[in-house]
């Protein structure tokens, strides 16, 4: 007889992505105050880019810290397609009509807006993420007025936004490939295929063929971080029960240090803009409108109108117990893009602060709009268990 999942695993994810996304807002609240305070501003500034080693601390953020974010999405969407929520066909259907409408939506607006200048169009994706910590903590905030099948579902939807993301990163913005160093990301690639293959479960000797991939892409051209999912695609995963998965043991051990460390660190080290230098003039920049209406109305668009596309054409079911303003209210808080759109800024205009800086604005403007709103339809929205 299959032992059955324990059924607080769930409520355990979602407690600490809740309780992830509060602390990832109060980073992002510190890293302002400190890039706008006289007594802070420049010893922000002049911290993010000191040496050390050979990469500055905002490199090690950006290349290192973040490959075990990405390690652990790679992590979520194996365990999800594995034994999750994305195992079967029709658990599918509804999250990925919602997670691609939800991004394809915010890049063609951010292209209507900004598209005319072909050096910006290399911006498109930006509005295309969701950053689900963030938004499961701004849905914490409303205790039980959020029914348990929201949830799912925005987690769900943004796991399937992370494969689209890193997806577009490995596609969409690697300038340059260095063969040799590709050729030994290979060989540890080939080295953690025969693990999996000949069902080797000891975690270190994964972490260490993982390391070396990491090494070898940051090398090559393509963005380091990748290495994080695809070490994670060889984790060895037991359907049931949990502890006795190498990919659960990894996955439970690095959730509180990505939770609390890694993913506020970042938006510490990326979330800080100096708005001394700015005039209102600066929001209508075609930069920061694009990414900021990509995030507010695209996501909602695509998001809300792939879900009620799908249910109306009896494609998928909507979830029990959520009524449509609270799909709606959901589709909004999808438009909150913080980390993973902060990420694909830097990587989309290296080398110009300028405009990074006009893409933080619109990702926290965005951002911003799409808390405020969702969590007021959510708070207004009375639940509906009918069907359809």
């Amino acid at each position: 007889m299959t032992a059955p999942r324990p059924a607080s695993a769930l409520r355990a994810f979602l407690r600490s992505e809740a309780l992830g996304g509060l602390v990832l807002i109060a980073a992002a609240a510190l890293a302002m105050i400190a890039a706008n305070l006289p007594a802070t501003a420049d010893w922000y500034g002049h911290m993010l880019h000191a040496a050390l080693g050979p990469m500055t601390v905002h490199q090690w953020v950006n290349d290192a810290l973040m490959a075990l974010f990405f390690l652990l999405v790679g992590l979520e969407i194996k365990r999800e397609f594995v034994d999750g929520r994305l195992a079967r066909a029709d658990q599918r259907r509804l999250p990925f009509i919602a997670a691609a409408a939800g991004m394809a939506v915010p890049a063609l607006i951010y292209l209507l807006v900004a598209g005319g200048d072909s050096g910006l169009r290399r911006g498109w994706a930006i509005p295309a993420a969701t950053d689900i910590a963030f938004a499961i903590g701004v849905m914490a905030l409303l205790g039980r007025r959020v029914p348990p099948a929201l949830k799912l579902l925005l987690t769900t939807v943004a796991i399937v936004d992370d494969m689209g993301a890193v997806a577009i990163i490995a596609l969409a913005y690697t300038a340059e490939i260095r063969l040799f160093a590709l050729a030994g990301a290979g060989l540890a690639l080939a080295a953690l295929y025969a693990m999996n293959r000949r069902g080797v479960r000891a975690l270190p000797l994964y972490l260490a063929a993982g390391a070396a991939l990491w090494w070898f892409v940051l090398q090559s051209g393509v963005h380091a971080t990748i290495a994080g999912v695809l070490t994670a695609a060889f984790i060895p995963v037991t359907p049931t029960p949990e502890s006795e998965s190498p990919l659960h043991r990894l996955e439970h051990a690095l959730a509180p240090w990505v939770a609390f460390a890694v993913v506020p660190l970042f938006a510490f080290a990326n979330a800080g803009v100096a708005l001394g230098g700015f005039g209102w003039g600066v929001l209508a920049e075609p930069v920061v409108l694009g990414v900021a209406l990509g995030l507010f109305l695209g996501k909602q668009i695509g998001v809300f109108g792939g879900i009620w596309g799908a249910v109306r054409l009896g494609v998928a079911a909507r979830p029990g117990g959520a009524g449509w303003m609270q799909l709606y209210g959901m589709a909004l808080l999808a438009g909150i893009g913080f980390t993973m759109s902060l990420f694909i800024g830097t990587l989309a205009f290296p080398g110009d602060a300028a405009l990074v800086e006009e893409v933080k604005m619109g990702v926290l403007g965005g951002s911003l709009l799409s808390a405020v709103a969702g969590f007021a339809v959510l708070a207004f929205a009375a639940p509906s268990p009918r069907p359809g």
